[in-house]
């Protein structure tokens, strides 16, 4: 999958480990998880791919975050992304991740 970054702090934290604002620091184990969990995005061929892997609870979000999809980080954090399809294949190559978020926290 290509993979691409819709918010500065989702690059920093998998170019750099680290996200050059305040408002977006994470605990180094959260951030190791994040950074793998995006290696392991770009090397599935598409989005399909990532059901192969259970633990990442891959799902379609509903409700006011409908068109997006998420895998967990762990059991507290998700990654939310959207997926972006090419033509007229129905299975997305490009993903967008668009957040990390807690989502127990409103």
């Amino acid at each position: 999958m290509i993979v691409t970054f819709q918010e500065d702090y989702l690059k920093e934290l998998y170019k750099d480990g680290q996200a050059n604002d305040k408002k977006h620091r994470f605990q180094p184990q959260i951030v190791k998880k994040y950074t793998r969990i995006v290696d392991l995005m770009i090397e599935q061929k598409d989005v399909n791919g990532l059901t192969k892997y259970g633990g990442l609870h891959y799902e379609h979000l509903h409700g006011d975050k409908e068109g997006y999809s998420s895998v967990r980080v762990n059991d507290q954090y998700r990654l939310e992304f959207k997926e972006i399809l090419k033509g007229d294949k129905t299975i997305a190559e490009v993903v967008k991740l668009t957040e990390l978020s807690n989502h127990y926290k409103k």
